[in-house]
C-alpha cells in the first residue's frame, strides 16, 4: 500500500508515522495515537449504541435547520404583499440568514472544543427553536428579520457539530458510509424547502412554514436534552476577541459584496458601488483574519486554526468543494429562474421538478458512502465531476422549448454527479487531521462553502443579467451555463489528485 504523504500534527511536512516511529501527539485536550497506515482501528468497525444515538440526533436536527434555510426563498412574494415592503427589503430575510451564518461559521472550531457536545448542541437548537417560534408570531418586518438572524445563528453551529462529532466518533473504517448519511441533510433538506414551502402558501399562512417547522426542532430538542451525550473532553481555549471581530467584516462584507453583485446592478449595468465597497472591505477584512490567525498559531490560540492546510488531502478536498458548490449554487438559482421566467412555470411546480434531483443526491449518499470505504475517493471523485461537466454544458443548450422532462432527467444527472464528490471530498479531507483540528477544519469548510456559494449566485447571475439585457432570457440563460461548465472543468482536475488518505485514528472517545 502507498503512504500518503501528508503533515504531523505541528503541520509539518512528513509522511504518516509507521511502526516504532507511531509518535504520541499530545494535545490541549487529550493523547492521541497515530496509528500505521495499515493498522485496523483500535475499536474495530462496531460502533456503540450511545455513538449510535448521539449521531442519529445530530442528524436530525441537521436536517430540520437546513429545511428551514430553504423554505423561505419560495415565501418572499407573499411577504412583499403582507408585510408591505418592497424586493429589496424583503431579500434581506434570506440575506442577512446568510451573514449571520458566514460571520458565526467560523467561530465554530472554539465554540466546539471550548463547550461540551450537549452544551453545544442545546445552543444551536436552542437558537434555532427560539428564532422559528419568534418567526411564527412576528407582528412585523423587523421582528421577523431579527427571528431569521437568531434561526441562522443556531443553523451555522449543527453542521459542524456533526462532522466534528462523526470524525471523534465513527472508526475510520465506516467515516465513507456514516458521512454518506449526512448528504441525507445537506442535499434532501434544501431540495424539500422549496416544495414543502410551496405546498404550505397553497392552503395556509407564510407562518405556517414556521409553525411546520417548529414542533420537530422542539422534538429534537427533547431527545437531544434527554438522550445526547458529551463526547471526548473540552479545553480551556481562549477566545481572541479581535479575531472575532474580524469575521464580520472578512466574511460577512465577502458574502454580503457578491450576493448584491449577483442580486442588482448599478447605473452603468456594472455591479453597484456598494458592493464593490463591501467586496474592497471583505477582501481587507480576510488578509488581516488570516495574518492575526497565523500569527496566534505560535500561541496555540487561533479562532480557526489554518494549520489544516498543511494538509494535503484536505487542501485538495476543500478546493474541490469551493468548486462544486460554486457550480451547484448557480445551477440551484438558474433552473428555477429558467423554469418561471422562460417556461413559465409556478413556484410549486418548479420544486416538485427539482425535488428528484434532490433526493437522489441525499439518498445515494450512504451508497456512495459505503463505496468510497471499498474503493476510495478517486474512482468517484473523477466519475462525479465528469458527470457535473457533461449536465452543466447540456443546461447551457437549453431553449424555449426544452421538454421539462429532459430538465429533470439532467438535474437528476447533475445530482449524482454532486453525490460523486461531495461525501469523497468531506470524508478524504476530514480524515487526515488529528483529532484537535476536527472542529478547524470542520469549520473551514463550512465557511468557504457559505462564501462559494454566494460567489457562485453573484458570478452566474450576473452574467445571465448581463447577457440577458442585450440578447434575451435564453441567451443568457446558456452563457451562464456556459461559465458554470468551464469552472467545473477545474473539479475533474482536482478529482484527479484525489488519493485515500490513512488518517489518524483517535482514541475512543469518551462518552459521559
Amino acid at each position: 500500500m502507498s503512504t500518503e504523504v501528508t503533515s504531523n500534527s505541528y503541520g509539518e511536512p512528513g509522511r504518516e508515522p509507521s511502526g516504532t516511529q507511531a509518535a504520541t501527539q499530545q494535545t490541549d485536550t487529550s493523547t492521541v495515537r497515530t496509528p500505521e497506515a495499515h493498522r485496523p482501528a483500535p475499536s474495530g468497525d462496531k460502533m456503540s449504541r450511545e455513538s449510535v444515538t448521539v449521531i442519529v440526533t445530530l442528524l436530525v436536527a441537521t436536517f430540520v435547520v437546513i429545511l428551514n434555510e430553504t423554505i423561505m426563498n419560495v415565501a418572499l412574494q407573499r411577504l412583499m404583499v403582507d408585510l408591505r415592503v418592497d424586493a429589496p427589503t424583503v431579500q434581506w430575510l434570506s440575506t442577512g440568514f446568510m451573514l449571520t451564518m458566514a460571520v458565526v461559521i467560523p467561530t465554530t472550531g472554539f465554540i466546539l472544543q471550548r463547550l461540551s457536545t450537549r452544551a453545544v448542541f442545546l445552543l444551536a437548537m436552542g437558537l434555532f427553536s427560539g428564532g422559528t417560534a419568534l418567526a411564527a408570531l412576528a407582528p412585523g418586518f423587523g421582528i421577523l428579520l431579527l427571528a431569521r438572524v437568531i434561526q441562522a445563528g443556531g443553523t451555522a453551529i449543527m453542521l459542524p457539530l456533526l462532522m466534528t462529532t462523526i470524525l471523534t466518533l465513527v472508526p475510520l473504517a465506516r467515516r465513507g458510509a456514516v458521512m454518506g448519511n449526512v448528504s441525507i441533510a445537506i442535499s434532501v433538506a434544501p431540495a424539500m424547502g422549496p416544495t414543502v414551502s410551496g405546498l404550505i402558501l397553497e392552503h395556509f399562512s407564510w407562518r405556517f412554514m414556521f409553525v411546520f417547522v417548529l414542533p420537530i426542532a422542539l422534538a429534537a430538542l427533547a431527545i437531544g436534552a434527554r438522550y445526547l451525550t458529551n463526547v471526548g473532553e473540552t479545553a480551556k481555549a481562549r477566545l481572541d476577541f479581535l479575531s472575532v471581530v474580524l469575521t464580520v467584516p472578512a466574511f460577512g462584507g465577502l458574502v454580503y459584496g457578491l450576493s448584491q453583485i449577483g442580486g442588482g446592478h448599478g447605473a452603468g449595468g456594472g455591479p453597484s458601488t456598494g458592493a464593490l465597497v463591501a467586496l474592497a472591505v471583505g477582501v481587507a477584512g480576510l488578509v488581516a483574519f488570516v495574518l492575526r490567525q497565523l500569527r496566534l498559531q505560535k500561541s496555540e490560540a487561533p479562532l480557526l486554526d489554518l494549520r489544516a492546510f498543511n494538509f494535503r488531502m484536505f487542501t485538495v478536498s476543500v478546493l474541490l468543494m469551493v468548486v462544486a458548490m460554486i457550480a451547484l449554487f448557480g445551477a440551484v438559482i438558474l433552473l428555477p429562474l429558467y423554469l418561471q421566467e422562460i417556461r413559465g412555470l409556478k413556484s410549486l411546480e418548479t420544486g416538485l421538478a427539482l425535488l428528484p434531483g434532490g433526493l437522489a443526491m441525499g439518498l445515494l449518499g450512504p451508497v456512495i458512502g459505503r463505496l468510497f470505504d471499498r474503493v476510495g475517493p478517486l474512482p468517484l471523485t473523477v466519475t462525479g465531476s465528469s458527470l457535473m461537466v457533461l449536465a452543466l454544458w447540456q443546461f447551457s443548450m437549453l431553449d424555449a422549448g426544452t421538454a421539462v422532462w429532459w430538465i429533470v432527467t439532467l438535474h437528476v444527472g447533475l445530482s449524482f454527479g454532486l453525490a460523486l464528490l461531495f461525501t469523497p471530498a468531506f470524508t478524504t479531507g476530514l480524515n487526515p487531521l488529528p483529532p484537535h483540528l476536527y472542529s478547524h477544519g470542520s469549520a473551514i469548510m463550512s465557511t468557504l462553502q457559505q462564501v462559494a456559494g454566494a460567489a457562485g449566485t453573484a458570478l452566474l447571475v450576473s452574467i445571465f443579467a448581463v447577457v440577458a439585457a442585450g440578447s434575451g432570457l435564453v441567451a443568457g440563460m446558456s452563457a451562464a451555463f456556459l461559465t458554470a461548465t468551464v469552472i467545473a472543468v477545474a473539479a475533474v482536475v482536482l478529482s484527479a489528485m484525489m488519493r485515500k488518505t490513512a488518517g489518524v485514528e483517535a482514541a475512543p472517545a469518551p462518552t459521559h
